[in-house]
């Protein structure tokens, strides 16, 4: 598996996640197979295979999150003299906007695990993402995505 990059808060929430799945759903799993077996006939038990079936989901998630822990690269701030992933940084769309819309936002750059569009954590493998890394205070960039294409300006870099 490839780096994951990660802020050392994401880095926690991964870690409390797996602690979750571990210590709680897995036990809260196995006692619904239990229950299941209990019934009687497994071949014709749809308890027992939905509680299989989540079994394994809860046993892939804990696998991917062990993955993704043990692949972490956390990610640490480089300054505020160019865009890098950590970064916070405040965009202004240069194009035409909705009345209700704010051509102004502040956006987190981040590991593609802690994107979040609707928290303001972005990918650093997005359009936006990319386009911003290693750009300064008062760039414009153009970023080309599956809805078009649209001019941003850097207005500052936290």
């Amino acid at each position: 598996m490839k780096e994951v990059y990660l802020t050392q808060e994401g880095l926690e929430e991964l870690k409390q996640r797996l602690d979750y799945l571990i210590v709680y759903l897995r036990g809260d799993v196995a006692k619904k197979l239990q229950h299941a077996r209990e019934l009687g006939d497994l071949s014709e038990n749809a308890e027992y295979d939905a509680a299989k079936q989540e079994e394994s989901q809860v046993a892939q998630e804990i696998k991917d999150l062990e993955e993704r822990i043990k692949n972490a690269v956390i990610i640490e701030k480089s300054g505020t003299h160019k865009v890098s992933i950590g970064n916070k940084v405040t965009v202004e769309y240069l194009g035409e906007v909705e009345e209700d819309e704010d051509a102004v936002m502040e956006v987190q750059i981040v590991g593609e695990t802690e994107a979040d569009y609707a928290k303001g954590k972005l990918s650093n493998e997005s359009p936006l993402g990319k386009a911003l890394i290693g750009r300064k205070a008062g760039e414009v960039v153009k970023v080309v995505t599956a809805h078009g294409e649209g001019d941003y300006k850097i207005v500052s870099i936290n």
